[in-house]
């Protein structure tokens, strides 16, 4: 049950630029297509049909069904891969590193929101198909950012030692991360389930990708969703033009980096979330990625005693294109060459550095797709549910910085006034009064008068935050209350989405947990929701 929500400008977790983006900023508007609302959806969909090539549709199927040859998929999936090869069927994209477990519970809510805007949009045109995607980051060598997920407070860790794309990773090691989990999750039928489901996932496939794709199968199949791999020989080779024009043009490189003059000079001052290289592209190979750097005419593979004349790294790329690996710069080019895509859904790092891109697509003419931010959720119990308005708290108020959420509650709570604005307010007007005189008689005392003035106002603040203290000793026990039932909902003074593994709650909830959340999830929603939960 949804029980209210927060506009993302309110809670404080988001930055300006991804707050202007929502509020479609002028200065924003050339850094993007089109703001996802349904009705823009008809141009991109035009857009991108006339700038897709079949072609590209057989070999995106072929590969899908190769990778899917040892996946139980669901009819529904298997229909949705197959319905690619029609001109009228597009897809709705997210992605995510191969957390461990999922990682952080916002791995369902990216998920689920392409599936509901995929159902949202067969609604508005009938006509066509939508495809929700899931899209694996198994390239990616960050393995500290995923060999973990948080449990009941505690870091669950998957300790190895690896190098190279994290998705080629054999699954030794992880018995122990198993026989943990069952300990902590106890033995109930969703803690037998969610063991089950580990192991299955984890310690009967021979890697990380395939883990992965069989935990997000298991948990999504019902809806359709379509996982895609990005290391395949076959997809790869339609990204190999854009591959040498970064190579031998830096293509990417040049228009990137135009485009973050272009941001800077906004007097709103952004912040750069990612700063292109000359050559945006990893060498990948039995257990390296690292960078391809050109100087001089020959090209290195940083790290390593690999190189490559001009000629030899253009015959390795045509031979071998699996071994050319995106960096964040061309990833996402690459998900939009060999897809037939209309929207990406990301959390607020991930648009910000999309709106570094558009152009360079410009540049390579594939259409630039659609930005939506992710649906974020605040998961309540029906106990915490009744803890909330036993105190008297609203939603905003839980969104605070704890020191001014409990100063606020204090203020309000108290039966005497801890506000001294209208003394402040007094005290300057009569100190203008004393600027006068000072103008009219003497000028040199104008600065005496302002040190008086500084010291009576700091005088004040002062007197306020030892009431204030007092105050809080006086009602600890409500502030131990407010607090804990903070602390509970923003674990870590941070995001519960960015903190607890969805096991947490499917503990309690069971199977009922991501049917929920599918209800009752809005694709295009500008709100941080809150939903509660029930058994």
């Amino acid at each position: 049950m949804k029980i209210d929500g927060i506009p993302f400008k309110q809670t404080g977790y988001f930055s300006k630029l991804i707050v202007d983006y929502l509020e479609e900023k002028e200065g924003l508007k050339s850094f993007y297509n089109r703001f996802p609302t349904f009705e823009n959806f008809k141009d991109q969909i035009k857009e991108k049909k006339d700038n897709f090539p079949k072609s590209h549709r057989n070999v995106l199927v072929a590969a899908l069904k190769h990778q899917y040859k040892n996946t139980t998929a669901s009819e529904l999936t298997k229909s949705n891969i197959d319905s690619l090869l029609d001109e009228n069927a597009f897809t709705i994209v997210t992605g995510h590193q191969l957390n461990l477990f999922t990682g952080p519970l916002y791995f369902l809510h990216k998920i689920i929101a392409t599936i509901n805007l995929a159902k949202k949009l067969k609604e508005k045109y009938p006509e066509n198909t939508f495809v929700p995607v899931y899209w694996m980051a198994t390239e990616d060598h960050d393995f500290e950012e995923i060999n973990y997920f948080n449990l009941n407070g505690k870091k669950l860790q998957w300790n190895k030692k690896v190098s190279g794309a994290v998705g080629k990773l054999d699954t030794n090691g992880l018995e122990a991360v198993c026989d943990t989990l069952s300990s902590e999750l106890g033995s109930s039928t969703n803690a037998k389930y969610l063991v089950e489901l580990f192991a299955e996932a984890y310690l009967k496939h021979n890697n990380l990708t395939e883990a992965t794709r069989y935990l997000a199968n298991e948990l999504f199949k019902d809806y359709g969703l379509v996982i895609v791999d990005g290391d395949d020989a076959d997809l790869k080779q339609l990204l190999v033009p854009y591959v040498k024009s970064d190579l031998f043009d830096n293509t990417s490189f040049k228009n990137v980096s135009a485009s973050l003059e272009k941001l800077n000079q906004l007097p709103e001052n952004y912040s750069v979330q990612v700063n292109p290289r000359e050559i945006n592209y990893f060498y990948l190979i039995d257990g390296i990625r690292e960078r391809i750097i050109e100087k001089k005419g020959t090209f290195y593979i940083n790290d390593t005693v690999l190189s490559f004349t001009k000629s030899e790294i253009l015959t390795e790329l045509e031979k071998h294109p699996e071994r050319f690996s995106p960096n964040v710069v061309c990833r996402p080019l690459y998900q939009e060459v060999i897809l037939p895509n209309l929207c990406y859904i990301g959390g607020g790092g991930e648009i910000a550095y999309w709106l570094e891109l558009k152009a360079y697509f410009n540049a390579v003419e594939v259409p630039f797709p659609m930005l939506l931010l992710r649906n974020s959720v605040l998961l309540v119990t029906e106990k915490q549910r009744e803890k909330v308005e036993k105190l008297d708290l609203t939603i905003a108020d839980l969104f605070l910085k704890q020191n001014t959420f409990i100063n606020k509650k204090i203020r309000a709570i108290s039966n005497i006034d801890i506000d001294f604005s209208p003394q402040k307010k007094q005290l300057e007007e009569q100190f203008q009064y004393l600027y006068s005189i000072a103008e009219q008689t003497d000028k040199s005392f104008l600065g005496a008068v302002k040190a008086q003035e500084v010291k009576q106002l700091k005088g004040l603040d002062a007197l306020e935050k030892r009431l204030l203290k007092a105050q809080k000793r006086k009602l600890k026990d409500h502030v131990i209350r407010i607090t804990e039932i903070q602390n509970e909902l923003f674990p870590n003074k941070s995001l519960q989405e960015r903190q607890q593994n969805f096991s947490q709650f499917y503990l309690e909830y069971g199977q009922n947990l991501i049917p929920t959340l599918v209800a009752n999830l809005e694709p295009l929603t500008k709100n941080f929701e809150v939903l509660v939960l029930k058994n």
